[in-house]
């Protein structure tokens, strides 16, 4: 097994880790499933563990039960570099779960990720307050949308 991070992400889900960790795996490149286990103790004994990478940062992942639940107040940023990555990305993600705004989603696990231009902050800073507007008026991120609210259009 590779030596784990120093700071780590674990995810508490209900009952679907390794269906998440295997959907999120097949969705990134540098991704993999490093170990599927059983926990072997306390209230999520006999249930899953698995720990996995996304572009070669480690995850694991935990099938817990119903006591906690996924906010939006913690998220996963995918930074793309074009539009038709964020329309993949939005897409696949978005499957099965719910939509939200200014490039923010829940997965159909419940996870909360953010699918934004690797540039945002370029695009931002052709004029802040019109590219703002823009953006709140949006689901799913349209770079040439904030490219024109930042010329002005």
């Amino acid at each position: 097994m590779p030596k784990a991070d120093r700071i780590g992400t674990c995810l508490w889900f209900e009952d679907r880790a390794v269906e998440a960790a295997e959907f999120y795996v097949s969705l990134f490149p540098d991704s993999r499933i490093v170990e599927v286990s059983t926990v072997s103790g306390g209230p999520a004994k006999g249930n899953s563990f698995v720990v996995f990478e996304l572009a070669g940062r480690t995850f694991q992942g935990i099938d817990g039960g119903p006591m906690f639940k996924f906010t939006p107040a913690i998220s996963f940023v995918v930074n793309c570099e074009s539009q038709d990555e964020i329309d993949h990305y939005w897409s696949t993600l978005a499957e099965g779960g719910r939509e939200g705004y200014c490039g923010w989603l829940d997965d159909r696990f419940g996870v909360s990720w953010q699918v934004v231009p690797a540039n945002m902050g370029e695009l931002m800073s052709a004029d802040p307050t019109r590219v703002m507007d823009a953006l709140l008026k949006m689901g799913k991120i349209d770079i040439e949308g904030l490219r024109k609210a930042g010329a002005g259009g």
